[in-house]
């Protein structure tokens, strides 16, 4: 064979390897409104900048006939390439290739970058459309599992990992997503579990949909295990790169600055107004945090779940800040199991690649109940405890109005090592709201009094000392625990200030393996 001959063998097999599972499967993929993998792929990376390895690999399996299927790169396509000029790896499962099953053969392919992703320091990104295990393979496949799990567990925290669930993950498939920093689904398509429908049945009774059990929704607003949906295959791609311009490549560096017009002392009059007269009347935090962010842009992350806090990405004069903020808007802002859960996640994502993180509080107190106690308020609202005091990253706290009881301290308090706390002139910190104080401190007392009238005058007056005390931040200021209490309209200049000074921060935690986080 010439030299020609052995090239044009290559173009041959180079095309070969593209068709994936061939025309009539790939006709089939885009009637269900998917892509296939390196259409998805293509459309992630910048430009012509994917590097594609293992395009010749195919399986070893000799079981039930399965010698004599030997597609090229086994239903999973694999490389690095750029995101805004940024190396990424990459890998996506090919649905059209034995539906997407993971065989030994695949799983070291995606080991392969993910290994090369840690040696150079860049994000991992996988996107998922597979049925499952390969069964002919039978436990080389579920080893080939175990085997990226091990790889997620020790990139965990040293470089971003992003899942896209873009047609079925089930089974053992689901751990691999599950142990990455961010997961998005599409709403058409995708679905998650570990059990399916059938055996569902067969086991529990239950008849439930896959919608039901595993769909979009379910994992974005119940379970909260996605962060992000996507209405569809293109906007869950574009959100894999909006998610990575707010973090770095490792967990060594700092996230990219961006460019903005938007003033570092730019006043925002209507923050003066917001906080209602009404201690108990609600407002949207989401209103405060679009006026005193870059360009008014927020990027929110568990849109639909947890909705008592807020969390997501802005930037402030162009630099990455994660933000966690109480919602009076949805059950009053108290927190539960599931935003303490929430929250907590978020604030060791940001811990773990260098992006500051601003609280703004108005919480009332933890949601009272025994649904909640039993279901462990405990163990979970001290995750979010835990994540805020072992976090090292800049931390600016402001008050906007309630910070009550046990839920203060968690909520990036000074003693959790708060760098900067400010507060807002309406901020009330406090055990408790002063009716309920007042019926503790003052309880024997008021019932030893006979006459209503009298009772009610001497409670009301009770009830106004304790505000004038405490339905101010001053108090808390006297101590040194709020650093400062700010105009509300100069909160974005006093926050950009506050991340300035704090951009050379060093703190370091006790030497030791790890901590013991209550799961």
């Amino acid at each position: 064979m010439s030299n020609q001959d052995k090239i044009r063998e290559l173009i041959k097999k180079r095309e070969e390897a593209k068709l994936g599972g061939g025309v009539k499967r790939t006709d089939a993929q885009h009637a269900k409104g998917k892509m296939t993998a390196r259409e998805r792929i293509d459309m992630l990376l910048d430009d012509g900048s994917f590097e594609e390895y293992d395009m010749f690999v195919t399986h070893r399996c000799t079981n039930f006939g399965m010698e004599k299927q030997q597609i090229l790169s086994d239903g999973v396509v694999t490389g690095h390439g750029t995101i805004d000029g940024r190396v990424v790896y990459v890998f996506a499962q090919d649905f059209t290739v034995f539906g997407g099953a993971l065989s030994e053969a695949f799983a070291m392919k995606i080991c392969k970058v993910m290994d090369q992703a840690m040696k150079v320091g860049a994000p991992v990104i996988g996107i998922n459309d597979s049925g499952g295990a390969r069964i002919q393979e039978g436990v080389n496949s579920l080893a080939g599992y175990a085997e990226i799990f091990e790889r997620n567990i020790l990139a965990s925290g040293v470089i971003p990992q992003i899942s896209a669930i873009f047609g079925p993950c089930a089974g053992g498939a689901v751990y691999s997503p599950a142990l990455t920093d961010v997961i998005i689904m599409s709403e058409q398509n995708s679905y998650m579990f570990v059990t399916g429908p059938k055996v569902t049945k067969t086991v529990t009774g239950e008849d439930i949909t896959v919608e039901d059990l595993g769909g979009p929704l379910v994992h974005g607003k119940k379970s909260g295990v996605v962060q992000y949906i996507a209405k569809d295959e293109e906007e869950g791609l574009m959100l894999i790169r909006k998610v990575l311009s707010y973090l770095p490549s490792n967990n060594l560096e700092e996230a990219p600055l961006a460019e903005t017009n938007d003033p570092v002392d730019r006043l925002s009059d209507a923050l003066n107004e917001i906080i209602p007269e009404n201690p108990n009347q609600p407002y949207n935090v989401k209103d405060v945090i679009h006026e005193i962010v870059d360009d008014a842009e927020f990027f929110e992350m568990h849109r639909n779940y947890a909705q008592n806090i807020v969390v997501g990405f802005a930037r402030f004069n162009g630099a990455s800040v994660g933000i966690v903020a109480n919602q009076p808007n949805y059950m009053a802002g108290c927190l539960d199991i599931d935003a303490s859960k929430k929250a907590a996640r978020f604030v060791r994502l940001c811990d773990c690649f260098n992006v500051p993180l601003l609280t703004l509080v108005d919480v009332p107190g933890f949601l009272p109940g025994s649904g909640q106690e039993y279901g462990g308020i405990i163990s979970n609202g001290a995750k979010l405890l835990y994540a805020y005091g072992e976090a090292t990253v800049p931390k600016v706290t402001v008050t906007l109005r309630k910070s009550y009881g046990g839920a203060h301290d968690v909520m990036s308090c000074k003693q959790l090592r708060g760098d900067i706390n400010y507060a807002w002139p309406t901020a009330e910190i406090a055990v408790m709201g002063a009716s309920g104080a007042i019926e503790v401190i003052e309880g024997k007392a008021i019932s030893a009094i006979a006459d209503p009238e009298e009772k009610k005058k001497y409670f009301d007056t009770k009830v106004a000392e304790y505000k004038e005390k405490f339905d101010n931040p001053y108090e808390a200021a006297r101590y040194g625990y709020i650093d400062d209490v700010i105009e509300p309209r100069n909160t974005r200049f006093r926050i950009i200030r506050a991340f300035q000074a704090l951009a050379t921060k060093k703190d370091t935690n006790p030497p030791k393996k790890h901590g013991n986080i209550p799961l």
